[in-house]
């Protein structure tokens, strides 16, 4: 690993047998990384990472402003979201099998009695996971025929630094489990972007003219979900 210094900003440096160069700045602290072709040689790493600097700049300017969501306790009137919308957590032991059901303001989460914080988090996590189910391929199947093309499947995990990946060569989508507590505008956005990677791979003026043509308004929805308080999630130049 070798390490770029602009400044007071360190660049950690990775080179590996791929065509292009990648810039990235994770949260939470604006840390930056790169991924380049092997052939190319620290020096023209470095005149990149300048060319670039005021992008870091202000992508770590986003991530330090960003709000962050505090730890659940999984308690009765804790604040939890589902589709955009704020719900009341309320909590019910019972010697049964858990549960969750979505009332008018409440989410009731039906739990055993003396179950774990993690417990809980697992049983609520697992009702996101099978809403996600239910709502996702109505919204990819209607992006599909807009933007014309098909994709073989999709998958929803837990993930740290992205809303969303595509594996192109096997035509495979994968979302990540916190869109179900944002809008289904958001959660649209971030299933058009990955389908829009089926037509252009990289994040170049034709995958924004893309993004433009299909979702004008998409920089809001990009917008929106950097402010809605899900530390983990970069964006790739």
């Amino acid at each position: 690993m070798q390490k770029i210094e602009l400044g007071n900003i360190a660049i950690e440096v990775k080179q590996k047998n791929i065509k292009n160069i990648y810039l990235s700045v994770y949260p939470p602290l604006g840390k930056v990384k790169i991924s380049a072709p092997k052939r190319m040689n620290l020096n023209t790493i470095r005149i990149f990472a300048i060319s670039k600097l005021c992008w870091i700049k202000k992508q770590q300017q986003v991530f330090k402003n960003q709000e962050r969501e505090i730890p659940k306790k999984y308690l009765s009137r804790e604040s939890h979201y589902f589709k955009g919308k704020k719900y009341l957590l309320k909590l019910v032991e019972q010697k049964a099998k858990p549960k969750v059901i979505l009332k008018h303001s409440r989410i009731e989460l039906y739990v055993r009695p003396n179950a774990t914080t993690e417990k809980k988090e697992q049983i609520l996590n697992k009702w996101y996971r099978s809403e996600l189910k239910n709502i996702v391929p109505q919204i990819i199947e209607k992006w599909e025929k807009k933007i014309g093309v098909k994709s073989n499947e999709f998958g929803i995990r837990k993930m740290r630094t992205k809303w969303g990946t595509c594996n192109i060569k096997a035509k495979r989508i994968w979302l990540n489990l916190e869109l179900a507590k944002k809008t289904i505008k958001c959660l649209e956005y971030i299933i058009v972007h990955e389908l829009l990677h089926l037509l252009e791979r990289k994040h170049n003026n034709r995958f924004v003219s893309l993004m433009d043509k299909f979702m004008p308004k998409w920089k809001f929805y990009k917008d929106e979900l950097n402010k809605l308080g899900f530390g983990y999630v970069h964006w790739n130049y």
